[in-house]
């Protein structure tokens, strides 16, 4: 009754927000380097549910998503925003756009029940996980769909991006299986390896 169970590996993906085809392709690079190596890659949308972003990045926002090759600690969430935060403002300097913020980055982890995003802000339906750190289910996998919550983002309600999670979410079983079963290839590997917090939350 008493026992602690070691939480399963995730799946980590970060979904970003870029001012134009320079600055995602900055991103894409600049994730690859710092998070290792990606299975799977979203396509490129058009990124027009609300004009929320629109001061900060541009006019003409687009969206795509990444999927990371190792599995990671869930515990892990909180350092890679932080990490995710600093290459932020490392690109914001380096591409020297008209807009503060050319690219957003928005790390979260997929386990085979559910989709969950980081975020710096709290919430009523975010829980603290440190570092001052918070974290939401957006999406909970029921009955071979993904279902929506009340607060669910409007863009995450978009099937392609719901055909991309289950990408994603397939590929993870898959690896757990793989780990179970012995099989140590490199993209059943381990955690990731957390760097020094950056100094700016989002």
């Amino acid at each position: 009754m008493w026992e602690l169970k070691k939480p399963k590996p995730v799946k980590l993906i970060v979904g970003i927000l870029a001012s134009d085809e320079r600055c995602l392709a900055a991103a894409r690079d600049a994730v690859f380097s710092a998070l290792g190596p990606v299975d799977l890659l979203s396509n490129v949308w058009t990124f027009d549910q609300t004009d929320y972003y629109t001061e900060e990045i541009g006019p003409n926002v687009l969206r795509q998503f990444i999927s990371i090759e190792r599995l990671i600690d869930p515990g892990d969430l909180a350092q890679i925003k932080h990490r995710t935060n600093e290459i932020e403002r490392q690109l914001a300097a380096m591409l020297v756009m008209p807009f503060p913020r050319p690219v957003n980055l928005d790390p979260g982890v997929i386990e085979p029940s559910k989709l969950i995003l980081a975020s710096t802000k709290n919430f009523a339906h975010r829980i603290y996980i440190g570092r001052k750190m918070y974290a939401e289910v957006t999406l909970v996998f029921d009955k071979g769909q993904w279902r929506f919550l009340p607060y669910t983002f409007p863009d995450y309600h978009r099937s392609e991006y719901l055909e991309f999670f289950s990408l994603v979410r397939s590929r993870l079983v898959q690896q757990l299986r793989d780990k179970k079963t012995g099989d140590r290839r490199p993209e059943a590997g381990g955690p990731y390896s957390p760097q020094p917090p950056a100094s700016n939350p989002r």
